[in-house]
């Protein structure tokens, strides 16, 4: 048999890839970045969706029905509201909780940005005292308000001992009507203030040296350069932080709860401990829904107010 001759095959011939421009190349990394940004974004918003805003409406609809769990919620429109407003407690709860807050503000506000002040001048050992200063936010709240509870104790508290040892009268701290809310600022101003400073210290690392070294060839003192210097060039964080210690002192539920139970004669029941009580003494989840909507429209209230005076004074300026 003869063989066929095979003909050699005919070369492929590769038609040629135009490479892509750089604006297109620009665009598609662009695109790529999006969509990791939007890929990363969405894990935070299905948390907040699922834990912030989905109870935050469950609980404004929840104000409006009569509720019991394990029974069909029964629309009740304002009622829930209207016995609300007539408890005798509503009215100590705002007052304690508005000067809770106010206080909180004289104490809790001033001197975190003194420490912070100061902190920022030491030469030697900073690393130290500002991991002490922060050492109380990293104590849970609980142990912390336990802690201080012992403190305050009538009898062997630690802060009687020191008085006694110093000569000086006793006082019934948590347990008098008239000390007991300053006390439970102070818990409060000590347990937090830790992140506070460690905020201000940031904001004072960027302010140029020249500014004080101006300010001190003109003849200002130490509260002169302070106000005229520190103060303008940390504006910004400290409205900020104003406004976030004012929406928190608002919400204070742990010291109360913890140390005094919302006594003596009501002088600690806050809003939010009167919102436990009603969703878990009274077992009235309406009326305490009810309240959380009235707390949440005043904090949005003075939010947007808030922020739109702040961001007219900055226009001014």
């Amino acid at each position: 048999m003869t063989k066929t001759a095979q003909r050699p095959a005919a070369p492929v011939r590769h038609r040629p890839v135009k490479a892509p421009s750089p604006a297109e190349d620009r665009r598609r990394r662009r695109l790529t970045d999006q969509l990791r940004a939007y890929g990363f974004l969405l894990g935070g918003l299905v948390c907040f969706a699922l834990f912030s805003w989905y109870p935050a409406i469950r609980a404004v609809v929840i104000a409006f029905q009569k509720y019991t769990p394990g029974a069909d919620p029964e629309w009740v429109g304002t009622a829930n509201f209207t016995r609300v407003l007539h408890d005798p407690e509503f009215g100590a709860a705002w007052r304690n909780t508005l000067t809770f807050t106010l206080l909180a503000l004289l104490l809790g506000f001033a001197i975190p940005f003194v420490l912070a002040l100061v902190l920022n001048e030491l030469r030697h050992a900073k690393t130290f005292f500002r991991v002490v200063v922060y050492l109380p936010v990293m104590i849970p709240p609980v142990v912390s308000a336990l802690l201080w509870k012992w403190f305050y104790d009538p009898g062997a508290g630690l802060a009687n001992e020191a008085l006694r040892f110093l000569h000086l009268p006793t006082s019934h701290w948590t347990n008098g009507a008239d000390t007991a809310l300053i006390s439970l600022v102070v818990v409060a101003t000590w347990a937090t203030m830790g992140g506070t400073v460690l905020i201000y210290l940031a904001a004072l690392q960027p302010i140029p040296g020249e500014l004080y070294e101006a300010a001190e060839l003109d003849g200002a003192n130490l509260l002169q350069r302070v106000w005229h210097v520190t103060v303008p060039q940390t504006r910004f964080v400290i409205l900020m932080l104003m406004l976030l210690q004012i929406i928190a002192t608002m919400q204070v539920f742990t010291e109360p709860f913890v140390i005094t139970g919302g006594g003596p004669e009501n002088a600690t029941v806050t809003v939010l401990y009167l919102i436990y009580k009603y969703a878990f003494l009274y077992n009235d989840f309406g009326g305490a829904c009810a309240l959380s909507v009235m707390l949440l429209a005043l904090l949005g209230a003075f939010s947007a107010v808030y922020l739109r005076l702040t961001r007219s004074g900055e226009e001014a300026l």
